[in-house]
């Protein structure tokens, strides 16, 4: 008996560690930081209504000079808050780019909780925002980040954009969970999907000029997803060799951003 029961106790265990994690898989996704306050300057507010009825607020800058240029909008990771892009953001403005640092429901003092379909419609409504105010008549250009470039994926599909810059893109959630948790059954228990290859393969970003920027050393997503993400577009890429998930000279170096400046010019002939 005290076998069978052995085997029962360690069945109920893994039970468990199952059915935390499907209670739980929220907060090993998504790590929202607090209400950063006011934009510092020289950004400045930008608020944002989703079809949801949630006031979102995001960052911009834009001055006289960046005004009839591209308008670059960053569609941050799973982590942090706009405050966070601040450094990214201001490299993009001195390359003569006009920026809005986006930030999600449940992110940076915003209300409501994120989920997929909540982050890519929040997505979406900055970008009509923005071109409803007039911003990037000379061009829009998303900006994801890891978790953001599967957003920056799901808005383009709807909402494309004039090109697309991917950041550690995944092929999928589920993908990732598989990595990092060989041991569960990730696919039967992940709401949140971020289906990035998928959406790719029906052809929903067909022509849209992209550029995949990834470290070859990424501890968080494998670099052969980034890479398979790029083949899947055609996309340009940009491989940091040694660069970790979040190292600087895959986020916000000078150097970084003038690889998407200088893409950025080609595709947009600007």
């Amino acid at each position: 008996m005290k076998p069978a029961r052995a085997i029962w106790s360690g069945f109920a265990a893994i039970l468990g560690v199952i059915g935390g994690v499907w209670m739980l898989q929220d907060r090993l996704i998504y790590f929202p930081a607090g209400d950063p306050g006011p934009a510092p300057e020289p950004w400045q507010e930008l608020t944002v209504e989703t079809d949801d009825g949630l006031a979102l607020s995001t960052w911009m800058r834009i001055d006289e000079v960046t005004a009839d240029r591209p308008l670059i909008i960053v569609f941050p990771g799973n982590a942090g808050n706009r405050s966070v892009r601040v450094p990214l953001g201001n490299e993009l403005a001195r390359a003569g780019y006009g920026v809005v640092l986006g930030e999600y429901r449940g992110y940076g003092g915003n209300p409501g909780r994120p989920d997929e379909a909540g982050l890519i419609s929040d997505a979406m409504a900055i970008v009509r925002a923005a071109r409803s105010r007039g911003f990037g008549t000379a061009g829009v250009v998303y900006l994801g980040e890891s978790l953001g470039a599967a957003v920056a994926i799901g808005v383009a599909s709807a909402e494309p954009p004039d090109a697309l810059v991917l950041g550690s893109p995944f092929t999928s959630l589920v993908d990732v969970g598989r990595h990092h948790y060989p041991w569960l059954p990730v696919a039967a228990l992940l709401r949140d999907r971020y289906a990035s290859l998928e959406r790719i393969e029906r052809g929903d970003l067909d022509g849209v000029p992209t550029i995949v920027i990834a470290g070859t050393a990424d501890e968080t997503v494998p670099i052969e997803q980034s890479r398979a993400i790029a083949d899947a577009l055609g996309a340009s890429v940009y491989e940091v060799p040694g660069a970790q998930h979040n190292d600087p000279a895959i986020r916000s170096s000078s150097a970084m951003v003038g690889v998407v400046a200088r893409f950025v010019e080609s595709a947009l002939g600007s």
